[in-house]
């Protein structure tokens, strides 16, 4: 006579803590970025509402503005001539910084091994370097007097540009500042591109030159779309960063000559601390990120759409 042994229970140990664990483990970050980023955010929100400056921060008053500081922003033309400029300054540089760092991604693929780890030295130096540093080379560079730039040009035949005053107009300071902006932002792009590539496998690329497949074949059917997400990725966190560049501009020249190289950060800050009108800059930093978002969904929103025709 048999007798049936009942099933033992599931006694794995731990099962529902090991599926929670992760989520545990994120707690301390969460907690961490919503006291130090959550709540300055909620707090310049409240600020944006108000009438404040020197003397309510003195006096601990509080004057409540509604949307006055909105409107006021919204129906002035600087800040849409800002915003403008802020886009188009956005956008030449991220075409800029992809082109130039996905050539220099795929140069690291193709080099040997001890100049790959030259190069890579190199893209590090310049990625670690502190941005208030770099942008203080930059301006030695430029100088006007004494700088490089205009010494080589000079020396190059160019003697007009001898004295040049690369800081006295609006296009030529933007140029130094997007190329200090490129600069700093290529290594960036290279190495992760580099980093893609790795995981390509390489009898792909064998098999597409059995087909007769070129170089330019080659990178077209295999390599990018391989890396046509990190692509993607890299984009989308470049226009953040570049929209926000608020340190290199204003450490370059101020926003000037007459303000004609602000843009939207660089403008709040001067409506808001500069000017000591807490509240329009508070105002005015909220519809910055207004519009980063409709940009980053914009992008976004091509991204998936492009995603599901590919399906």
């Amino acid at each position: 006579m048999s007798v049936k042994t009942p099933k033992s229970p599931d006694r794995r140990p731990g099962r529902r803590g090991e599926s929670s664990a992760p989520y545990l483990l994120l707690i301390p970050s969460l907690l961490a970025t919503a006291v130090l980023l959550g709540w300055p955010l909620v707090k310049n929100l409240v600020i944006s509402f108000q009438n404040l400056n020197p003397r309510q921060l003195i006096q601990h008053l509080t004057e409540w503005a509604g949307f006055s500081n909105y409107q006021e922003a919204l129906g002035s033309e600087v800040f849409w001539r800002v915003t403008l400029r802020s886009i188009v300054f956005t956008s030449i540089n991220v075409v800029l910084i992809m082109v130039l760092g996905t050539l220099v991604g795929l140069l690291l693929a193709r080099l040997g091994r001890r100049m790959r780890t030259l190069l890579l030295f190199g893209l590090v130096l310049a990625w670690a370097m502190p941005t208030v540093a770099g942008t203080t080379v930059f301006q030695w560079l430029f100088a006007q007097r004494f700088g490089v730039v205009n010494w080589m040009l000079a020396e190059l035949g160019w003697e007009s540009m001898a004295d040049y005053n690369w800081f006295g107009s609006q296009v030529s300071t933007f140029s130094v500042v997007i190329l200090l902006i490129v600069w700093q932002s290529i290594p960036f792009v290279a190495i992760n591109l580099y980093a893609a590539t790795t995981t390509i496998s390489k009898e792909l690329y064998e098999a597409a030159s059995l087909d007769g497949a070129g170089a330019w074949k080659s990178f077209t059917s295999v390599t990018f779309p391989h890396i046509k997400p990190f692509l993607w990725a890299t984009t989308f966190l470049e226009v953040i960063w570049v929209f926000k560049a608020l340190t290199q501009v204003y450490a370059i020249n101020r926003g000037g000559p007459d303000r004609l190289t602000e843009i939207l950060p660089l403008y709040a800050f001067v409506e808001g601390p500069g000017n000591q009108h807490y509240g329009m800059g508070a105002a005015i930093s909220f519809l910055t990120i207004a519009i980063l978002l409709v940009l980053t969904a914009y992008y976004l929103r091509t991204v998936l759409k492009q995603g599901e025709d590919e399906l």
